[in-house]
């Protein structure tokens, strides 16, 4: 995950690029196959979860710079 923080002001949040948010998305999808001990034929399920939870963590994190 790329964290681009060159210019950073004392009050400002780091700003997490797309390629970020893709390697958060799919390492939870990743552990939610791990739990189920990657029983096949839930991949989409997995990440479209995944996309949801880290796309409310985002919504937050986003929230909280305003």
């Amino acid at each position: 995950m790329k964290i681009e923080d060159e210019s950073l002001q004392k009050d400002q949040k780091p700003c997490i690029d797309e390629d970020g948010i893709l390697d958060m998305i799919a390492q939870c999808a990743y552990f939610k196959a791990e739990t189920r001990g990657f029983e096949a034929g839930y991949e989409q399920q997995d990440w479209s979860e995944a996309e949801e939870e880290v796309g409310k963590k985002c919504f937050y994190w986003f929230q909280e710079a305003e």
